[in-house]
């Protein structure tokens, strides 16, 4: 069966620096477009940055723009989000989604199309 396991997340002061992972077993790994997104407390999940099957088209939200990077190494089925510069305001739930398709661009990172999930790490960024 297909799994969908994120890792990295923690508790930093503002300003610091977090790497986060995601591991997606049981597919294939480059038929999927896959996303980061976020949820804090009180709100919506949002998409934060999502990335094409190769890699090469990545969107971000604006909040996250010039802070967060988003790569893939699909020889290790392995997503990255580099989050630096990190502010309060980023503290949420962040989880990582996998769509299988030939999805490209921003208007694609949304959470109806995820067919596949994974449970959550935790980011605390504290100020």
């Amino acid at each position: 069966q297909v799994q969908v396991v994120e890792s990295g997340g923690g508790s930093v002061q503002a300003g610091g620096s977090l790497r986060l992972s995601c591991t997606a077993s049981g597919l294939t790994f480059d038929d999927y477009y896959m996303g980061w997104f976020r949820q804090a407390p009180g709100k919506e999940r949002e998409g934060v940055s999502c990335i094409s099957r190769s890699g090469g088209t990545t969107y971000y939200a604006d909040s996250v723009k010039g802070r967060f990077t988003i790569s893939r190494d699909n020889a290790k089925n392995t997503l990255y989000l580099q989050m630096n510069s990190l502010k309060p305001e980023d503290t949420a739930m962040y989880y990582c989604a996998a769509a299988r398709g030939y999805y490209s661009g921003g208007y694609y990172c949304t959470s109806g199309i995820m067919n596949y999930w994974g449970k959550g790490t935790l980011v605390t960024i504290s100020s």
